[in-house]
């Protein structure tokens, strides 16, 4: 939450991201267009989004869950809904901090974005789970 938190800055706003993610994307691509790279740009950085809140959630369900404590507890919905609302609940404040950033903006957007990347990282620890009980 701290990363998440200290990336709510303006160090990790567009303006600042794009001057290294533009010059690699003009590496790979020297006849891409201004609107492609910018396009690339937003993708990749709601793509952090999507990852950052897949293992916030995963880290929250981890420690609700205390696998050290109980190994063989069985999967309980209650945890998947507690990391997933607390990483959502997380998402909302972090993007009124960014509101009051001036280089940042909140957005509605962002917070569905954030919600489905924790809802995404527990759907990946269920499935992984599923997985390892067939072998």
């Amino acid at each position: 939450m701290t990363l998440i938190f200290a990336g709510s800055t303006g160090a990790l706003s567009s303006q600042q991201t794009s001057r290294f993610i533009g010059p690699i994307l003009r590496w790979f691509s020297p006849d891409a267009s201004d609107e492609t790279v910018r396009a690339i740009q937003y993708g990749i950085r709601k793509s952090g989004h999507l990852t950052e809140y897949a293992i916030l959630a995963a880290l929250l369900w981890r420690a609700r869950r205390k696998p050290k404590l109980h190994p063989h507890k069985p999967w309980l919905r209650s945890d998947a809904i507690f990391a997933i609302g607390i990483a959502a609940l997380y998402a909302v404040t972090d993007e009124l901090h960014q509101s009051f950033q001036p280089t940042r903006q909140g957005s509605v957007w962002d917070v569905l974005i954030d919600t489905l990347g924790a809802g995404l990282g527990i759907l990946a620890i269920w499935m992984i789970g599923r997985w390892r009980k067939r072998w």
